[in-house]
Parts: C-alpha cells; structure tokens; sequence
C-alpha cells in the first residue's frame, strides 16, 4: 500500500472513529493502546491486587502518608518540569 493511500485510509478511519459515540470511542481507543503494548504478564494482576491491599492496609492501619490532590498535582508538575 502506498504513503499516500495509507494516510488517506488512516485519515478516513480517525474521521469515522470520531464520529462514534463517546462510549464506543473510549473503547476503541483502549483497544488500540493495548495493541501498541507487548504480550500480557499472566501474573501482573494478581500481583496488583496484592499491592492494592498492601497500600489500603497502609492507609487502614494509619501508617501511609496522604497528600491531597492539589499537593499531589504540584509534586507532579514538579517531577515533569525536572525532566
């Protein structure tokens, strides 16, 4: 297929998928995300169901720090504006 042909196709899907409810768009985008990642690791969710329940019992038994959302997105914008 050629460069010219190919972005004529890319552009005619991006046209049709915007035009796709908001639902189905959230969808289609996941999808193609995890297409662009590698193979799954079989063990990853069960190893983050154990880090949630680490962390919730961090923050049950009083020993996590919590910082707010505003202190949270002023870290953040901190660590980008270092890179």
């Amino acid at each position: 297929m050629s460069n010219t042909m190919a972005n004529r196709t890319v552009e005619r899907l991006r046209d049709e998928a915007l035009n796709l409810p908001h639902a189905e768009r959230a969808e289609l985008a996941c999808d193609l995300v995890q297409s662009l990642d590698g193979p799954t690791d079989p063990d990853a969710a069960k190893e983050w169901d154990a880090e949630i329940l680490r962390r919730l019992d961090e923050v049950t038994s009083g020993n996590a720090q919590i910082i707010d959302r505003a202190e949270f997105a002023r870290r953040m914008r901190e660590r980008i504006t270092r890179l």
